[in-house]
């Protein structure tokens, strides 16, 4: 059954924003599970027949991704994956995340408001519980976008608005989710991210930037693997 076969059947007739959304989700997920290998060709005829649906819902949701970083859009060939980070972006990268996410940990933690950490103890319970999807791929590929959120917040509590549009436009946790298809890539994350919100909850600066220093040094040392 297709994407809008699938949604009329059980909410009646749809938007056809509500179509784009779930050809962009489907699409999505087999990027991040690494069905769409990186570098693949992207054809927009094939998809529409898979998903059952026209040629422009695929389009639109193929630009969304562009835009993401997840595919690219060459002249006259059309659209492919990304190609996977290579080993020197891979280090450029999480050596760029050193520097930044830590001190914006900190400064989280010094303007943080009862009602930011709540925001925060909620964004990360819902990645706790793995949100609605019921495969392993729609939950990894829902977890990767869960933990970009729940970073992007921290650094929208730290107030720096560089730091954060910086790392932003790096849309690094889809990037590097893409470098793994592994349950121990989430499980060890939910475990570190408590730890530093245990420091957040504290109202501990420092303790918040040597975990979120922490965390990201392991999640550089577990995504190494992909590279061997």
């Amino acid at each position: 059954m297709g994407i809008a076969a699938d949604r009329e059947g059980r909410s009646g007739p749809v938007r056809p924003a509500s179509i784009v959304d779930g050809v962009y989700d489907a699409i999505y997920e087999r990027l991040m599970a690494l069905d769409i290998a990186p570098g693949a060709r992207i054809t927009i005829d094939v998809l529409a027949r898979e998903l059952e649906v026209s040629q422009t819902p695929v389009r639109e949701a193929l630009s969304r991704l562009e835009r993401e970083g997840l595919v690219r859009k060459a002249h006259l060939i059309g659209y492919s994956a990304a190609p996977q980070l290579t080993r020197k972006q891979f280090d450029d990268l999480y050596s760029f995340r050193l520097l930044l996410e830590p001190e914006a940990a900190r400064l989280a933690v010094r303007n943080m408001s009862p009602e930011d950490l709540a925001d925060l103890e909620a964004k990360a319970a819902e990645m706790r519980r793995g949100g609605a999807p019921a495969d392993r791929s729609s939950r990894y590929s829902h977890f990767a976008r869960s933990d970009a959120e729940f970073h992007d917040h921290i650094l929208r509590l730290g107030g720096n608005e560089v730091i954060r549009s910086t790392l932003a436009n790096q849309h690094v946790h889809l990037h590097i989710f893409r470098l793994m298809f592994h349950t121990r890539v989430t499980q060890e994350a939910l475990e570190e991210h408590d730890r530093l919100l245990a420091a957040i909850r504290d109202g501990n600066a420092d303790g918040a930037a040597a975990a979120m220093h922490q965390h990201i040094e392991r999640s550089r040392d577990r995504l190494l693997a992909a590279f061997d």
